[in-house]
C-alpha cells in the first residue's frame, strides 16, 4: 500500500485525518514565493524556468507538509503553445491575441506542434519527481476546453464570459472547433506531463458555471471526460480530478458522467450537501471558503473541522473552494492544517 495518503484517498479510501493540499498553494501569498518571482524578473519566466518553478512548487511543501505538490504552471501556456499571443498586464492578469474569426483559427498550430514551447513544464515535472518527499503525490493540470477557450476568445478574463457566449451563439462552428483543438492539445499537455512525472492530473474548468442548460454537457462534461478517457486508456489507473466550478447542483453525478475519480467542489455547494450528492460517486475535493485564510480566528477553525466533520463518511481531499488569496496570512494556513490534524 502506497504512503501517499492523497492517492490512497483518490482510489476511494476514507482516511482520518484526509489528506489535504490547497489550490494556488504556491503563490503570492507566501514572502518566499516573491523573491523567486523577483529573481525570473516576470511571470512568463517564472512559468518556463524549470528550476524556478520547482523551487515554488516546493516552497509550500517544506512550509506546510502538504500531502499533494501541485505543478507551478497557468492554464494560459496551452494557447500560447497554440500559437497565440500571451503577455500579463502588472496588477491587471493575462491578455491574448483573440480567436473571434476563421481567420484567427486557422492561423493556430496543430495540437501535436504544443511541446515545442511546452518542453520547460515537462522539465519542471520531471525536478519535481526526483526531489519531492516521498509521501507527496505530484498534481499536473492544465485548464479545461471551455475555460481557456473563454480567454482566447475574449483576450482576458470577463465577470461573464459574454463573448465566448457570443461566439457560441453566432458561430458555432467555429467555437466548437476551438474547444476540439484545446481539447487535443490537453490530452497531450496532460499525457506529457505524465510521463515526466505526474502521478495525478486535475482539470481547472474555471468557469463552467456560466454554462446553463444542455451547453453544461457539451461543453464542461463532455470535454471532460474525453481528456479523461484518453488518458486513463494511455496512463491505465491515472487518477484524474475534474473541477467544474460553479456547477451547483450538477456536480451530483459527475464521477460517473466524466469518469473522474474525484470531483473537486467549490464552496458554493455546503459540505452537507455534497457528502449527501457528490461523495457518493466517489472521492471529493473541497470546500473551505478561501476567505477564511484572510480573517483567521476562530470563524476559519470552527469552519474546517465542519467541513472534515461533514465529508468524514467517504473519500475526502481537503482542500479550498477556490485558490488561495494573495492577501491570505500564511500563519492561518497553519491554523486550518492544525484544525484538520487534530493540532
Amino acid at each position: 500500500m502506497t504512503n501517499k495518503t492523497l492517492l490512497r484517498a483518490l482510489a476511494g479510501e476514507t482516511l482520518s485525518p484526509p489528506p489535504v493540499w490547497i489550490m494556488r498553494q504556491a503563490g503570492r501569498y507566501l514572502p518566499e514565493y516573491k523573491a523567486t518571482r523577483a529573481e525570473a524578473g516576470d511571470f512568463l519566466s517564472l512559468c518556463y524556468t524549470p528550476d524556478l518553478a520547482a523551487e515554488v512548487t516546493l516552497q509550500p511543501i517544506r512550509r506546510y507538509g502538504f500531502d499533494a505538490a501541485i505543478l507551478f504552471a497557468d492554464i494560459l501556456l496551452v494557447p500560447q503553445a497554440l500559437g497565440a499571443d500571451l503577455w500579463f498586464v502588472t496588477g491587471e492578469g493575462p491578455r491574448l491575441s483573440t480567436i473571434t474569426t476563421q481567420a484567427d483559427f486557422d492561423a493556430l498550430k496543430p495540437a501535436s506542434d504544443v511541446h515545442e514551447t511546452l518542453s520547460p513544464v515537462y522539465e519542471t515535472v520531471r525536478i519535481l519527481a526526483r526531489e519531492l518527499p516521498s509521501e507527496t503525490t505530484l498534481i499536473g493540470f492544465a485548464g479545461a476546453p471551455w475555460t481557456v477557450a473563454t480567454y482566447m476568445i475574449a483576450g482576458q478574463g470577463t465577470p461573464d464570459q459574454g463573448p465566448a457566449h457570443a461566439l457560441k451563439a453566432e458561430n458555432r462552428a467555429l467555437f466548437e472547433a476551438l474547444l476540439d483543438r484545446i481539447t487535443e492539445a490537453t490530452i497531450l499537455y496532460l499525457s506529457a506531463q505524465v510521463e515526466a512525472g505526474a502521478e495525478v492530473v486535475k482539470i481547472f474548468d474555471s468557469w463552467a458555471g456560466s454554462l446553463e442548460g444542455d451547453d453544461f454537457r457539451r461543453y464542461a462534461v463532455e470535454p471532460a471526460a474525453r481528456i479523461t478517457k484518453a488518458l486513463k486508456d494511455k496512463h491505465p489507473g491515472l487518477p484524474v480530478i475534474a473541477f467544474p466550478r460553479g456547477a451547483g447542483e450538477k456536480y451530483e453525478g459527475l464521477h460517473a458522467a466524466i469518469g473522474a475519480d474525484c470531483i473537486a467542489i467549490d464552496d458554493g455547494v455546503t459540505a452537507d450537501w455534497a457528502a449527501k450528492h457528490v461523495q457518493p460517486g466517489g472521492c471529493v475535493q473541497g470546500n473551505l471558503p478561501n476567505h477564511l485564510l484572510v480573517t483567521g480566528g476562530q470563524e476559519l477553525v470552527a469552519e474546517t473541522r465542519k467541513v472534515v466533520e461533514a465529508l468524514s463518511g467517504g473519500p475526502h481531499i481537503f482542500n479550498l473552494g477556490h485558490g488561495i488569496t494573495p492577501d491570505a496570512d500564511p500563519e492561518n494556513v497553519h491554523l486550518m492544517l492544525n484544525a484538520i490534524r487534530g493540532g
